[in-house]
């Protein structure tokens, strides 16, 4: 019989050990009873999205049902601040993301904005955040990246992830840098396929490695693996699913040439086309975790028990078929739960001191202003011309943005139209923008753009507009790469809601009182 209890037992830890290695989301704004149940089973993380965030107190009572469940519990989130948030998903963000700040370039304002949205995460019982984003934007085409990245140069980027790291860090929130190592140069999002980057190795480490370099040495607790394909490193596999990028480039020894990182390296969302489309989410997931990662992100798009249960599963089969190693498994599973013990022993928000403003204060230092001449401030009510491109998946399309609900606020009876690529081809450059100069009837425009320098028929359109109505004020929330066109031009570095705040007070002159 004794051999018989061995091997249940034996099973038993195998099937915790894939559960714990698992960071699944799950919908609704609370925990299912599925979700429940599989944490008192093994489960260790879980990961939240935008669709579960309603407000701050019905989140913090979402973590503490999870945590009653499970103490010593990972509560993930993916809130970079700027375009990309979860907290505020409807409402736009009151931080400006990494590419404001690094216009700033004052890593003391970074350090002050990471740590308030850290003791925001913290007061709502999540201990761990997807963020920051540590690439290095050095291809002006990237279309997933831009403004969620610090900037362009590698130096820059690095300081201000270090920053980013010490203060969200400091507020007892880990930080996971991501997306390693270096999703900057690529001109195809990984959600829908399977970037390349062609850079040699010298220019890797000069370049990519350099930001992840600083938040290793700033002690990040966690690194977030890139669906990838860097052929310097591994012709092969993508960074996700390659033994020479995560156990040899990101755990390797310095002395070896690595980055000598020692904390939990997680896999991007595991259901991303790059991953998925070619090696499935299963054999995928066993791919990573026998690569050196030690937590599958599953749940952006597949949120249900029926996830769980079939990566569960196949991990499990792979050990049993000797294609994973169960030293392996064991190895990520101990890696989840020694972070999952240290978060809990942090407590939230570590008595960080709320600094409600400061997202504010950072978004207004951020703007850029360029003027052809002396512009009068708007005093009326204007037409705002939004010229809107496709939102890329990791922003998503339900958070708002643009300067039109600000210029309501302090111009009520402002009017906007949003203007579209399929506008745009529909009827023609010409005839959309005589349709928005008949609508503002005679009124002053904005035109705001957000990465214009990547789309033509939004620079078609734009010019057009100038052209006739060279008095209109030109809003480029993305990257400012296009030269500043406009009676006034202002660049946010971003489209979060404090920089459209920044933007409509740069406009008309004036700050909104308290009560407006």
């Amino acid at each position: 019989m004794t051999p018989l209890v061995r091997s249940v037992r034996s099973a038993d830890t195998l099937t915790r050990d894939a559960l714990a290695v698992l960071q699944p989301g799950f919908t609704g704004t609370t925990a299912p009873d599925w979700l429940l149940r599989r944490l008192g089973e093994g489960l260790v993380s879980v990961g939240l999205f935008g669709r579960n965030v309603a407000d701050p107190a019905q989140l913090a009572a979402l973590t503490g049902r999870l945590r009653a469940e499970r103490e010593e519990l990972i509560v993930a989130i993916d809130e970079e601040g700027g375009d990309v948030t979860r907290l505020e998903v409807r409402g736009g963000s009151s931080f400006p993301g990494n590419h404001a700040l690094g216009a700033v370039d004052d890593t003391g304002l970074t350090r002050a904005v990471a740590r308030e949205l850290g003791r925001r995460l913290a007061d709502c019982g999540i201990n761990l955040n997807w963020a920051p984003s540590a690439d290095v934007n050095s291809n002006p085409a990237n279309p997933v990246i831009g403004v969620r990245s610090f900037g362009a140069e590698p130096q820059l980027v690095a300081r201000h992830t270090a920053a980013y790291v010490e203060g969200l860090q400091s507020a007892g929130v880990a930080a996971c840098t991501k997306h390693f190592p270096g999703h900057g140069d690529t001109a195809v999002d990984s959600h829908h396929d399977l970037p390349r980057i062609a850079a040699d190795l010298n220019t890797l480490r000069e370049r990519e490695l350099v930001p992840f370099r600083a938040a290793v040495a700033a002690g990040t607790r966690a690194v977030m693996s890139a669906h990838i394909l860097l052929p310097a490193l591994d012709a092969e596999h993508p960074a996700t699913l390659s033994p020479a990028v995560l156990h040899g480039l990101l755990r390797a020894p310095e002395a070896e040439g690595g980055l000598g990182f020692d904390g939990l390296i997680v896999t991007d969302g595991m259901e991303m086309q790059a991953i998925s489309a070619t090696y499935g989410i299963e054999r995928g997931s066993v791919l990573a975790l026998a690569a050196g990662a030690d937590a599958i992100c599953v749940g952006g798009g597949p949120a249900d028990e029926g996830i769980v249960l079939r990566l569960r599963d196949a991990l499990v089969r792979a050990v049993r078929e000797g294609e994973l190693p169960e030293q392996r498994l064991a190895d990520a599973a101990a890696r989840v739960r020694a972070l999952a013990g240290r978060a809990r022993s942090t407590g939230p928000g570590e008595g960080a001191a709320p600094a409600p403003g400061i997202g504010l204060t950072a978004a207004r230092r951020a703007l850029r202003r360029t003027a052809a001449g002396s512009y009068r401030p708007l005093t009326e009510p204007v037409h705002v011309a939004a010229f809107t491109p496709l939102a890329n998946i990791a922003v998503g399309d339900e958070t708002p943005w643009g300067v039109a609900a600000e210029l309501v606020r302090l111009l009520p009876g402002t009017e906007t139209a949003t203007c579209t690529a399929e506008a745009a081809a529909a009827s023609g450059t010409a005839a959309l923008v005589g349709g928005l100069l008949t609508a503002a009837a005679g009124r002053r425009l904005v035109a705001v753009v957000r990465d214009v320098h990547r789309h033509p028929w939004m620079a078609d359109a734009l010019h057009t507009l100038l052209a006739a109505r060279p008095d209109t004020a030109v809003v480029e929330m993305g990257v400012p790469q296009a030269p500043p066109q406009g009676a006034l031009h202002i660049a946010t570095h971003g489209a979060a809601r404090v920089c459209a705040q920044a933007a409509a007070e740069a406009l008309t002159g004036r700050r909104p009182s308290p009560d407006e």
